[in-house]
């Protein structure tokens, strides 16, 4: 199950960190991946011999919630997170299933002002549906943390003041609304960002927010999370993990 907002309060209150920041795969959708010029799209059997590579490797996939909770316990040994990126209805018919047989958590982010849309924004490749509200609801019954990937899928460095307040504070609102539960995390569009966005998270009262590669900005709103897809087999995986231990060195808070 997903961790509340409470639990994450001690990950807020900075606390010296040895080794790596946390490893965080990032997924986008499950399915037919023979039309992917973006690479977002991995298959189910691929998605099960990942999940089963973690098996073997003795680590638990969880929601970012919990894994940064257990971290703040000293308890995150073993533990990764698993985000899946936009809310695609697949995730409800595909995904879910085969995180369930490993038993493994995952964070969903979404975007609730595109909710029964497609992925619009990319202007390449298949029309890919998103979920409906009722769906969303169904994946967070489910035990998934849901989180916020802005409203409509825009580039918060790019955006103005008003857009940025929306896409950020907005969308929080609309899906604790449509959930009826805090949400907690929020995922940068397009891995992009900046000091301005990182603070407009921060003031929107998120307790962590996922981007790709932050650089100087990494921190809890700032988490640095490693692509997933189609090619990555054992020994990329492998490779992956081990690059990410020696580049991403603690910070404070995580």
């Amino acid at each position: 199950m997903a961790a509340s907002v409470d639990s994450l309060d001690a990950g807020r209150r900075p606390a010296p960190r040895s080794g790596s920041v946390p490893w965080v795969a990032m997924y986008h959708s499950v399915g037919d991946c023979s039309d992917d010029p973006y690479r977002i799209t991995v298959t189910p059997e691929r998605l099960e011999r990942q999940l089963a590579w973690l098996r073997r490797r003795e680590l638990r996939g969880v929601s970012v919630a919990e894994l940064l909770a257990a971290r703040a316990r000293g308890e995150g040994r073993g533990l990764v997170g698993l985000t899946f990126d936009d809310g695609y209805t697949d995730f409800l018919t595909t995904a879910l299933p085969l995180l369930r047989r490993f038993h493994c958590g995952a964070t969903l982010f979404v975007l609730p002002g595109r909710l029964g849309g497609d992925n619009e924004w990319d202007p390449l490749g298949p029309r890919k549906p998103l979920l409906t509200a009722p769906g969303i609801r169904r994946v967070a019954e489910a035990g998934v943390e849901i989180g916020s990937h802005g409203l409509t899928h825009v580039d918060l460095t790019r955006a103005d003041d008003a857009t940025l307040t929306a896409e950020v504070a907005g969308s929080r609102a609309r899906l604790e609304e449509l959930t009826g539960a805090p949400v907690a995390g929020f995922c940068y569009p397009y891995g992009t960002v900046d000091a301005r966005a990182v603070e407009a998270v921060r003031e929107a009262g998120y307790a962590y927010a996922c981007a790709i590669d932050p650089g100087p900005l990494t921190g809890p709103h700032a988490l640095p999370r490693a692509h997933v897809g189609q090619d990555d087999t054992a020994l990329r995986l492998h490779l992956k993990l081990r690059l990410h231990r020696l580049r991403r060195r603690a910070v404070e808070g995580v």
